[in-house]
């Protein structure tokens, strides 16, 4: 039980919001240099704001202020205030909203504003829970491709719990759609394949590489001269990332920088910016998919549904590399004192 009323018409709504989302964003870039999308106008919940953010937010709070209609909610994404809540109808009352609805309007923002990458658009919806929900009371969920202007296929993926997740690829020159199939790789080994750890920004990448390097050394030996056992690919998007992982193309991936944080304080560094609720809200899609998804101890992601909370987790396409993996990267943040015990 989802606990949700009509999901295939909260579903299809919300698929017309993320579509109005992208199309906006997509027009803007036709038409705005790389400079101009990727002007800094703000900063918001710890994140810097670039003006391609900006583009989304306008029509975020209409669209979702038409659905509120049908479907009172608690809307809780960045650009919303301190506290980024903001309950619809206008004039609604907290305690009388039948859904809370968690959104990042632009996963991937700065791979998208230099024209590098894709970006999502994300949303995910629990029940009211009177303020105690979090990321595993997510029972609807829904994400959607925001190409680069040179590219005419985009994706949308959506799950509901229990129900399985679904896929759609949709032709911008045509208009046509079509069936897309969610197939996470069945491979035994990370051996070839495609994962590693999270290290987008400058500050814990040497620990981090160190930690990615001392688990497929476990896993795979060491190197060989003249051979590339493994490979990684480090997609500015926790949306992204968990895609990889349902279609297939990757094998594992671990976001691992709210660890690393005990280990900066005791060298007076700071730890920037990591994973918020937000850029996870997706990843029921590919749990529903098959796709292996837990924080670090094997756990539940549970995290609040905030624009605050830092949030690390782990994912692998199957229970085979799973078995590969998890054992020596829990061995290496044992080792630095940064694993999180049960």
């Amino acid at each position: 039980m989802t606990g949700l009323r009509d999901t295939q018409a909260l579903v299809a709504a919300i698929r017309g919001v993320h579509e109005a989302i992208r199309d906006e964003v997509v027009a803007a870039c036709e038409r705005q240099s790389i400079d101009e999308l990727s002007a800094v106008v703000g900063d918001d919940a710890g994140d810097t704001v670039f003006a391609v953010d900006r583009l989304s937010e306008a029509v975020l709070l209409a669209r979702f202020a038409e659905l509120a209609r049908r479907w009172p909610c608690l809307l809780i994404a960045e650009g919303l205030g301190q506290d980024g809540r903001r309950v619809l109808p206008e004039g609604t009352r907290v305690d009388d909203v039948e859904i809370v609805v968690i959104v990042d309007p632009i996963d991937g923002t700065r791979g998208l504003m230099t024209q590098k990458r894709p970006a999502w658009v994300l949303t995910g919806v629990a029940p009211r829970r009177h303020g105690r929900e979090t990321l595993a009371d997510i029972t609807l969920a829904v994400q959607t491709e925001i190409p680069l202007v040179k590219q005419h296929l985009c994706d949308t993926l959506w799950a509901v719990a229990g129900d399985g997740a679904r896929g759609e690829r949709f032709d911008r020159l045509t208009g046509s759609r079509r069936p897309l199939a969610l197939r996470p790789s069945r491979a035994g080994s990370i051996d070839q394949g495609f994962g590693g750890v999270t290290r987008f920004f400058p500050g814990a990448r040497a620990d981090l590489a160190a930690i990615d390097d001392e688990v497929v050394e476990a896993v795979l030996g060491p190197p060989v001269k003249g051979r590339a056992s493994a490979f990684e690919d480090q997609y500015i998007s926790n949306a992204g990332q968990l895609y990889e992982l349902a279609m297939g193309h990757d094998r594992w991936v671990a976001e691992l920088r709210p660890l690393i944080e005990p280990l900066l304080a005791r060298r007076g560094r700071a730890l920037g910016i990591c994973s918020h609720p937000y850029d996870l809200c997706t990843e029921l899609i590919a749990r529903e998919a098959g796709v292996l998804v837990s924080d670090p101890a094997g756990r539940r992601l549970a995290a609040p549904l905030d624009v605050f909370t830092d949030v690390a987790f782990v994912a692998y396409a199957n229970a085979a590399i799973r078995a590969q993996v998890d054992p020596p990267l829990r061995a290496a943040l044992r080792a630095r004192g940064l694993f999180p015990e049960s």
